[in-house]
C-alpha cells in the first residue's frame, strides 16, 4: 500500500488481526454496535437502484429559494464534484439514508464527530434523559465541570478548558487569548489549513474555501488580513525564516497537526516538534487545531499520537457526540487571562449547553474503552490497503494517507503526499468521477477532493467488503 505513514511516536501500535465476521467481531465492536444497526442490511445491493435522486433534486430546488445556494455550509452544495447534493433523513450505525430511501456506507460521519457511528443508543439515551430536565439554562451545570475534568484528564495540553458552541468559536477565541496573553497582533497559519470562518483565518484557507476556489474571502478587511502570515505546511524552514524576520510580532502559530482540510496530510517526521521548539525560542503560543484530530487520531488527540504538547488546543463537535459544541484550553498560565479571571473577553449563551454535555460525556466515556482506537485505526488501514490493491490492479495512479481513523484519497502518481502543492496537483477531475461511481455503488465519500474521510467503530467487515466491491467497479470504469 502506498500510504503516507505519519510520524508515530506514541504507544498506539496497531497489530493487524485476521479478518473478522460480524458474528465474531472484536469485543469493542460487539459492545458498541447497536440495536440501531439491526435495521440495516449491509449486504443489500445498490447497483440496481435508480441513480436519479428526484426527491433530493426537488428539495434542493426548493431550498435555493430562501437559503443561499440551497445549503447552510458551502461544501454540501456538491460544487466540487457536480450533481445534486444528497438530502439525508436518517442515519444509523455506519449508514446514512437519503430522501429517496437510498442507503450508503458513510465515510463523512458529519465531518468527523460520529466516531461511534450514527444514533448510538447510549448517546441518544443520554440526550433523551437531559431533555426531561430542560434544553438550556444559560447558567452553570454540574455536567460542565464533569466534561472539563474528563477533557483535562485525557488531553496532554489541557490544564483548563472553556466550552463554546463550535470549532470556529474555539479557534477564534484561542487566537484572541494568545494575542491578549502575548500582547502581539500577528499570527502564523499554513496554506490549505482551515480553522473556521472568522475573518483573520480566511486567508489561504482550506476546506470549503479551497473547494470553491476562494481561499481568501471577500469581506475580510485588509487590516485584518495583514496580521495573518501564511507559510507552507510541512516546511519547517519557512516557519524558521518567518520568525527570524517578525518573531517579536507573532502571538501564535495555529496548525492542524494533521491537515484535514486539504484532504488528509500527516505531519512530516519531526515537523510538529520543530514547531514546538521554534515557538519556545520566540515566545510564541503554539495552538493545535484538533477539531478534526481530537479524540479520533488517538484518545488524547494528535498531540498524544505524535508526542508533542501545544500551549493551547481547540476541539469541535466530537466532544458533544455530534451536537453543536466546541472547546479550547491549555496551560493554566494562559487560560487565566480569559474572562472572568482575566481581561480577554469571551462569552456564549449556549456554551456548555446541557444537551451537548450529556451527549459528549457519554461519547468520551465510550471511546475511552481499551482497544477502541486500535480497532478504529485497523479498520481504516484495511480499507486503504484494499482500495490501493484495487487501484493498482486497474492501473490507476492512486495514493492514500492515514492518521488513526482519518484518511485521504488522491488520484496522483506522487510517491507521497506531504505539501499543499502535492494536494493541488492531484487529479480532482478523476476524483469527481470516482465520487459519483462510489455513490452509485452505495458508498458516501466527502463530496470534495480536498476533504478528509472518517471511519467509525460501527464500520465492520460487511461495510468494508461493500466499499471495496464498489471501488473495484469504480476503478475499472475510470480506465
Amino acid at each position: 500500500m502506498r500510504t503516507c505513514a505519519s510520524d508515530r511516536r506514541s504507544s498506539f501500535v496497531i497489530v493487524a488481526p485476521p479478518a473478522l465476521s460480524l458474528a465474531h467481531a472484536h469485543p469493542i465492536k460487539q459492545s458498541l454496535l447497536t440495536s440501531a444497526d439491526a435495521s440495516v442490511d449491509p449486504t443489500s445491493s445498490f447497483q440496481s437502484r435508480d441513480p436519479i435522486m428526484s426527491r433530493s433534486e426537488t428539495l434542493f430546488a426548493n431550498a435555493q429559494k430562501h437559503i443561499p445556494g440551497g445549503v447552510n455550509s458551502p461544501v454540501r452544495a456538491f460544487k466540487s464534484v457536480g450533481g445534486t447534493p444528497l438530502f439525508f433523513k436518517h442515519a444509523a450505525g455506519a449508514y446514512v439514508t437519503d430522501e429517496d430511501d437510498k442507503r450508503y456506507v458513510d465515510y463523512v460521519g458529519s465531518w468527523g464527530p460520529m466516531i461511534l457511528g450514527h444514533s448510538h443508543p447510549e448517546v441518544l439515551d443520554a440526550v433523551r434523559s437531559q431533555l426531561e430536565h430542560g434544553l438550556s439554562y444559560g447558567a452553570p451545570t454540574a455536567m460542565e465541570t464533569e466534561m472539563a475534568d474528563l477533557v483535562c484528564s485525557l488531553v496532554p495540553s489541557m490544564e483548563m478548558v472553556r466550552m463554546v458552541s463550535s470549532g470556529t468559536e474555539a479557534t477564534m477565541s484561542a487566537i484572541r487569548l494568545a494575542r491578549g496573553y502575548t500582547g502581539r497582533d500577528s499570527i502564523i497559519k499554513f496554506e490549505g489549513c482551515y480553522h473556521g470562518h472568522s475573518d483573520s483565518l480566511l486567508v489561504k484557507a482550506g476546506s470549503g474555501a479551497l473547494t470553491l476556489g476562494v481561499p481568501s474571502s471577500p469581506g475580510v478587511p485588509a487590516a485584518f488580513a495583514k496580521h495573518t502570515l501564511t507559510v507552507p505546511f510541512n516546511d519547517l524552514e519557512a516557519v524558521r525564516d518567518m520568525l527570524a524576520q517578525v518573531g517579536q510580532e507573532v502571538a501564535c502559530i495555529i496548525v492542524e497537526p494533521v491537515a484535514g482540510n486539504m484532504n488528509c496530510v500527516p505531519p512530516a517526521p519531526g515537523y510538529l516538534q520543530g514547531l514546538r521548539d521554534l515557538c519556545d525560542e520566540h515566545g510564541v503560543v503554539l495552538i493545535f487545531d484538533e477539531v478534526m484530530t481530537g479524540f479520533r487520531v488517538a484518545l488524547g488527540g494528535a498531540q498524544a499520537y505524535y508526542g508533542v504538547t501545544p500551549d493551547l488546543s481547540t476541539f469541535g463537535k466530537i466532544i458533544g457526540g455530534g451536537m453543536p459544541v466546541g472547546c479550547f484550553g491549555g496551560k493554566r498560565e494562559i487560560m487565566s487571562h480569559i474572562a472572568p479571571l482575566g481581561p480577554v473577553y469571551q462569552a456564549g449563551t449556549l456554551s456548555g449547553n446541557p444537551l451537548a454535555m450529556a451527549a459528549g460525556l457519554t461519547t468520551l466515556r465510550l471511546i475511552s474503552r481499551p482497544g477502541f482506537h486500535d480497532e478504529l485505526s485497523d479498520y481504516t488501514r484495511r480499507l486503504l490497503e484494499g482500495l490501493q490493491q484495487r487501484a493498482d490492479a486497474a492501473g490507476i495512479a492512486f495514493v492514500t494517507t492515514q492518521a488513526g481513523g482519518m484518511f485521504g484519497l488522491y488520484f496522483s502518481d506522487a510517491r507521497e503526499i506531504v505539501t499543499f502543492q502535492d494536494v493541488m496537483t492531484s487529479d480532482a477531475d478523476r476524483f469527481k468521477r470516482f465520487f459519483h461511481l462510489m455513490l452509485e455503488g452505495g458508498v458516501y465519500l466527502a463530496p470534495s477532493a480536498f476533504e478528509a474521510g472518517f471511519t467509525s467503530i460501527a464500520h465492520g467487515d460487511a461495510e468494508l467488503q461493500l466499499t471495496l466491491d464498489a471501488a473495484e467497479k469504480a476503478f475499472a470504469a475510470l480506465k
